[in-house]
């Protein structure tokens, strides 16, 4: 159910959150070239440096480097129980919006940071939030070199070798729905032989970033419609004409939550007409929109333990530069309520007999068939809505620790799991 606002509530927020806007300018906005973008991230790395890092997770095609930008009160370092939150921009090239919003909400951060927002810094202390602007800046490019007048509406959506990056992760689609009919595995799919030659460098780029940060949360910033997507992408039926089939995840109920929390925090999202297309209450499951395979947001909740829905946030993929003041009032709000999100439902850790973390642990929850682990630390996270369920811990060699625990609407419940190992049997005495 969508939360309800009191009358304190928004006031602590308008407090809050207004700061920043009340000394910017229209000025302050622009489109951010590759090379300016860079600098726009150094530039909040430098004013903000012990919360902040910039790291590269690889090069496009054409080298151009693939930053993010990382917030935390401890950067470079997973903490045990914090979890890890992404946000991933312009994926087709020529959807820019999200890749400037990324941008000012980066500087966003950074400012209410230093003015002593406790909302961002509660935020900031609790999560490490990794902001990568830009994930096609090849096809930024193309799509820059044209500009916002004369930008057609596919030229820069792919790489530099045109290849659409949102069509291009392995299908695990097809695996996991005969694994539905064949009661087999429900959560981290092996990907098929020889992926890596496969796939285009900046997708091969966010895979291993997928595979070397435990990420819970996650949004792909788009454009070209107004709408939060949410999985499955890709139907499990036969595309037929004419027709869409909603495809939904074991976890359906907690994506439309996370998806009317943004639609409702965004200024016009929940609204539903927008672009000429009507979207209850701004959200959609993706299969039901249209069906799409190799998509990234499938490719997250089947491969890892994070949850990725897709923001579709602006008519014009391309708008001139004169609209990004009024995108970022409207999404301000909506990138910091979803990211809240990532604290909801239960986490703790994962010990054996003798309290070692023990990684890998396998997380089910009774009723819903997608089951999540534990990091290299032992700890885990999984999203929930409110509610009582019976939890599950377990590990090969070890016998299985179960609990029930109540859910409740603020910050995640802590649930800790201690598994010993399986006696071995032990020979018969002789008589």
């Amino acid at each position: 159910m969508q939360q309800r606002w009191t009358l304190p509530r928004l006031g602590a927020l308008l407090l809050g959150l207004m700061g920043t806007l009340v000394s910017g300018t229209e000025s302050d906005f622009q489109h951010h070239r590759y090379e300016e973008l860079v600098r726009a991230l150094f530039a909040v790395q430098s004013e903000c440096p012990y919360i902040t890092r910039i790291y590269s997770i690889g090069r496009s095609v054409e080298g151009r480097h693939l930053y993010v930008l990382e917030f935390s009160d401890n950067p470079g370092i997973h903490e045990a129980l914090e979890p890890e939150f992404k946000y991933v921009g312009n994926m087709h090239g020529n959807e820019v919006v999200g890749r400037e919003l990324l941008i000012k909400f980066s500087q966003f951060l950074c400012e209410e940071y230093r003015a002593g927002n406790e909302r961002i810094m509660r935020l900031i202390h609790d999560t490490r939030i990794h902001i990568l602007p830009s994930m096609n800046p090849d096809g930024y490019e193309v799509a820059a070199r044209q500009g916002p007048e004369f930008n057609g509406y596919l030229v820069g959506r792919g790489n530099s070798r045109e290849i659409d990056l949102n069509r291009n992760f392995p299908d695990l689609n097809a695996l996991m729905y005969y694994y539905e009919k064949t009661n087999g595995r429900n959560h981290h799919l092996p990907l098929p032989d020889n992926w890596e030659q496969q796939v285009e460098p900046e997708t091969l780029a966010v895979i291993k970033w997928m595979q070397n940060y435990n990420f819970i949360l996650s949004a792909n910033l788009h454009g070209g419609a107004v709408v939060a997507n949410y999985p499955f992408d890709k139907s499990r039926d036969p595309r037929i004409r004419g027709r869409t089939t909603y495809a939904a995840t074991p976890d359906d109920k907690i994506f439309k939550k996370l998806a009317r929390t943004y639609s409702y925090a965004h200024s016009w999202m929940h609204k539903g007409w927008n672009c000429g297309d009507f979207f209850d209450e701004g959200i959609t499951n993706g299969a039901s929109w249209y069906s799409l395979s190799k998509g990234m947001q499938d490719f997250n909740y089947l491969y890892t333990n994070c949850f990725e829905i897709t923001l579709e946030l602006s008519c014009d993929k391309f708008p001139p530069a004169s609209s990004l003041p009024r995108e970022w009032l409207g999404n301000r709000e909506a990138l910091v309520s979803y990211l809240e999100q990532v604290h909801h439902g239960i986490k703790g850790m994962v010990y054996d007999e003798n309290n070692n973390p023990i990684a890998n642990a396998e997380i089910s929850v009774a009723g819903i068939s997608h089951d999540v682990t534990s990091g290299v630390d032992g700890d885990y996270f999984r999203l929930l809505l409110p509610g009582t369920y019976t939890v599950t811990a377990s590990a090969p060699g070890h016998v299985p620790s179960t609990s029930t625990v109540t859910v409740g609407p603020a910050e995640a419940i802590q649930v800790n799991g201690r598994i010993r190992p399986i006696s071995p049997l032990l020979p018969k005495k002789d008589t």
